[in-house]
């Protein structure tokens, strides 16, 4: 397949990672990105779904309405249950699962070294 390319990147923490970047508009995937915390590749597909979320509660003035009181989890706001169209995720955790997926998909996989940015798990 290889319409995808591995670059450096960072997170939001502040820790070095990669990122996979589509080559191709036939790419299936908008963005990778490795989370080396947990060791995680995250995957976001072109393909769309609706999924539900709870957001603020707007007044006409578009600004959230706030409670009276807080409710039992310390949320200030009032919220309403809306259907929002969000990409597919998917998520690799296992270290053969990611190494096959960058083989397949990246074309650069034999010559950036995204092994690196695995952290070891403690010996049990």
């Amino acid at each position: 397949m290889n319409n995808m390319m591995l670059i450096s990147a960072g997170t939001k923490e502040g820790d070095k990672t990669f990122k996979m970047i589509p080559l191709t508009e036939e790419c299936a995937y908008v963005e990778g990105i490795f989370y080396p915390g947990n060791n995680i590749l995250a995957l976001i597909g072109v393909n769309k779904k609706d999924i539900f979320h709870m957001m603020p509660k707007l007044d006409p003035n578009g600004d959230p309405e706030f409670r009276k009181t807080p409710s039992k989890d310390g949320v200030p706001v009032k919220q309403e249950r809306r259907t929002i169209e969000t990409y597919q995720e998917y998520y690799l955790e296992d270290r053969a699962d990611i190494d096959a997926f960058i083989k397949y998909f990246a074309i650069n996989a034999d010559t950036f070294d995204y092994g690196q940015y695995f952290k070891e798990e403690p010996a049990a």
